[in-house]
């Protein structure tokens, strides 16, 4: 039975429409089903819908099918496709019962939209926000960005301070991909991970007799990254009988393997990473001050994820296309209610904890959305760690607003501050605040001009 639709209206739409009869063939086919598939109408219609559109889903899992058995709608599923010329098409369907004019169900209705334009300024926007597989667009990481090239060109010794999971390994493989040295091998140690007396032969390595089972040479880290770079993360955590040997290798460029007798050249690039403070440790006395102005010619501190919430919607889609591809997945991404739930967490973890949510998310999610219910559970309910305030879906304006009132509140009302954190002028940011009833930070500056003495009442 064919069912009279507004054809003229439904070639209109840029998505892809057809209909399905109870025998599954398909009785309408619009323009945009055309141009997605590269099939015609007259070579569409009367056939069955999986002999057209041979999906990845057709057989075991049709949407369609599933709504037709239920009747309930399928919306937004990613699935793939396979056009005339033999390409696969990742294409986003929903679906509905189509029903005749007395309200029985005759068929199927099923809408898709080809999401390769989606997919590709997708791509375009990550390479825009990314630099060397680090993603951000915030003001805290493009200034970074800025600095890296520089900081690559010179063989100085860098120090990379940040809290855990804020991705100093990767701003450290960064450096040594931009630099002349990336002909050569990039080697990391965990410092913190190994007690003295294995962390010396790691860094040095030994001779053959060094010690007791010691039956051949063994070249230590620094032999391995010879012309290259070594990172030795958690720097801070070294003992003093070590410092005074790594400041020997810093000073002099050299260093001896265990049980040798003859220093060896290095001609390494040392990059250290922390997550404490050195210029703290040194004053306890736990970091030599010598050792720390070697370790500290070029600092780069790596921002904590809650100071750069604008890159949380990048990072979510860089893990759930990531997961996607390793697990052969087609998750379509994150619903608003679930976006805005991880946009108003702290993330203590920074975004090692973002991708392990995600990853999380992925094992509870079946496709489609990633909503709330798939999040950990100290994220799926109003508990601590979430901040109050945020909207229940993230739109531009809402998303506008929490940007702009978390720089107004870590820098206590200053707008001239915060405009340059934001990457826009004074004046747009008071157009903003205006615009979007702002009133959060702004008091703060109101209040102290108000408590100011006036000028005019000061004694002559």
């Amino acid at each position: 039975m064919q069912v009279p639709l507004p054809n003229q209206l439904l070639d209109s739409v840029p998505d892809g429409v057809f209909t399905v009869d109870a025998e599954w063939r398909v009785t309408f086919f619009n323009r945009a089903a055309e141009q997605i598939t590269g099939i015609r109408r007259q070579e569409a219609l009367g056939r069955r819908c999986c002999d057209v559109f041979r999906a990845s889903i057709c057989e075991s899992a049709c949407a369609l099918k599933k709504t037709l058995a239920t009747r309930h709608p399928v919306a937004n599923k990613v699935v793939y496709i396979v056009n005339a010329q033999g390409e696969r098409i990742p294409i986003s369907i929903s679906t509905a019962v189509l029903k005749d004019a007395r309200g029985k169900a005759v068929g199927g209705v099923e809408s898709f939209r080809d999401l390769r334009l989606v997919n590709e300024l997708r791509r375009q926007a990550e390479q825009q926000d990314s630099f060397s597989d680090i993603i951000g667009r915030s003001a805290a990481m493009q200034h970074l960005f800025d600095l890296l090239p520089a900081v690559a060109e010179s063989d100085s010794t860098v120090l990379l301070e940040g809290a855990s999971g804020t991705g100093k390994e990767l701003f450290a493989r960064a450096i040594h991909q931009l630099s002349r040295r990336k002909g050569k091998k990039f080697v990391a140690l965990n410092c913190g991970a190994l007690p003295d007396t294995l962390l010396e032969s790691e860094l040095f390595g030994y001779k053959a007799s060094a010690f007791t089972d010691a039956r051949k040479d063994k070249p230590g880290r620094f032999a391995l990254a010879e012309g290259g770079t070594i990172l030795l993360d958690e720097i801070g955590d070294i003992s003093p009988a070590l410092q005074s040997r790594l400041l020997r290798v810093l000073q002099e460029r050299v260093y001896e393997p265990l049980g040798g007798v003859e220093p060896v050249r290095c001609g390494v690039r040392v990059i250290g990473a922390t997550n404490k403070s050195l210029a703290a440790l040194v004053k306890e006395g736990k970091f030599r001050e010598d050792l720390f102005y070697r370790v500290h010619v070029v600092r780069l501190e790596m921002p904590l994820l809650r100071e750069r919430r604008e890159d949380v919607p990048l990072l979510v889609d860089h893990f759930v296309a990531r997961f996607n591809r390793l697990r052969g997945r087609d998750i379509a991404g994150l619903s608003d209610a679930a976006l805005a739930r991880l946009m108003g967490y702290e993330f203590p973890g920074n975004v090692r904890e973002l991708e392990n949510t995600i990853e999380h998310a992925f094992v509870l999610c079946r496709g489609g959305l990633i909503e709330p219910a798939h999040l950990p559970p100290h994220l799926r309910g109003e508990e601590a760690g979430i901040r109050p305030g945020l909207p229940t879906g993230v739109t531009l304006a809402a998303m506008e607003r929490l940007f702009v009132r978390d720089a107004l509140r870590r820098y206590k009302g200053n707008r001239a501050a915060a405009a340059r954190e934001l990457g826009i002028d004074a004046s747009t940011l008071f157009r903003k605040i205006k615009a979007l009833e702002i009133r959060e930070g702004v008091r703060v500056v109101q209040s102290k001009r108000e408590h100011a003495p006036r000028r005019d009442n000061r004694p002559s």
